[in-house]
């Protein structure tokens, strides 16, 4: 089995307008995603607003996250930064509290070149000891790994697993082949993109990182269940009626929505850091109709 398989779920972290971590409210969404037993928990991810925390707030809710796991789950933590030092200090910290691996990206102000990718990356594993997942985001980050620095990485010790972006479904597996024969074998691929991710497991893919499943963990779950056994008709048809969801990350944004559908379940009451803005009124409704039409029952989820 690879490093990290399954469903990777990735919860937000509410906070307030400075920037603490709202202790209670995140320890409760932890401790739903560890009920539910998905089978990793990503914190500090980009849907856990990992750039807008100071790195004592970082520190903070990794041991929430961990206290409340008990080590039962693997906890990926994100560790990115603009300067490859505050990185490494990041990877550090994580590494000393006990997560399982860090989630690190290309964040940059100045345009990266792959060569500069490269030795950021070799230099946060070697010099933190922490296993790294590299975080491929582009649409954050807008640099693109391309096959050659993926492969080169996937070489360097302590690199053990990537997030690919998913952009078309009928690409994946053309993707997952590609990376597989450039990579180690125990190398885990897995995809994010949530409306993209049922087939990205059904074609073989190690793991779904999951913005969804940090919020409504058990029907993200039941799908990766039905991909890796093969019963695709079944993961096509849960997936299919999650349609509604899909739509509004596409048309509000999945980091968006989420904190609506939190709030609307009655996990917590939080906003997205400024200057991210929440949803509309209107959007808001249109949230709650999404729920309604998928007979979600919040009673049930408290």
């Amino acid at each position: 089995m690879t490093f990290l398989s399954g469903l990777s779920a990735f919860p937000i972290t509410p906070m307030d307008r400075d920037g603490k971590i709202d202790t209670a409210a995140f320890s409760k969404l932890i401790a739903r995603l560890a009920a539910a037993k998905v089978d990793s928990i990503g914190v500090l991810g980009s849907t856990g607003a990992y750039m807008y925390l100071s790195r004592e707030e970082r520190r903070r809710a990794l041991a929430l996250a961990l206290e409340e796991t008990g080590g039962r789950i693997p906890v990926v933590a994100g560790v990115g930064a603009l300067r490859t030092d505050d990185a490494v200090r990041l990877a550090q910290d994580a590494k000393a509290l006990g997560a399982t691996a860090g989630l690190l990206s290309a964040v940059s102000y100045a345009p990266l070149t792959e060569d500069e990718v490269f030795q950021h990356f070799t230099t946060v594993a070697r010099e933190s000891n922490l296993s790294i997942v590299i975080y491929d985001n582009p649409g954050t980050t807008h640099f693109r790994f391309t096959p050659a620095l993926v492969s080169r990485l996937a070489k360097v010790s302590g690199i053990v697993a990537i997030k690919n972006p998913t952009e078309n479904s009928d690409e994946i597996r053309g993707h997952l082949v590609e990376q597989r024969g450039t990579a180690p074998n125990n190398f885990s691929i897995g995809y994010s993109g949530d409306w993209n991710c049922a087939e990205a497991m059904i074609c073989g893919a190690d793991t779904w990182y999951s913005v969804l499943a940090g919020i409504m963990p058990d029907v993200c779950l039941r799908i990766v269940r039905a991909a890796q056994a093969g019963d695709i008709a079944e993961a096509r048809r849960l997936d299919a009626a999650l349609t509604p969801i899909w739509s509004l990350f596409k048309q509000f944004s999945s980091l968006r929505s989420v904190y609506v559908l939190a709030d609307l379940l009655g996990l917590c009451q939080a906003e997205p850091p400024l200057p991210i803005l929440p949803l509309s009124e209107a959007a808001k409704r249109k949230v709650a109709d999404c729920l309604s039409l998928l007979r979600y029952d919040p009673a049930e989820v408290r």
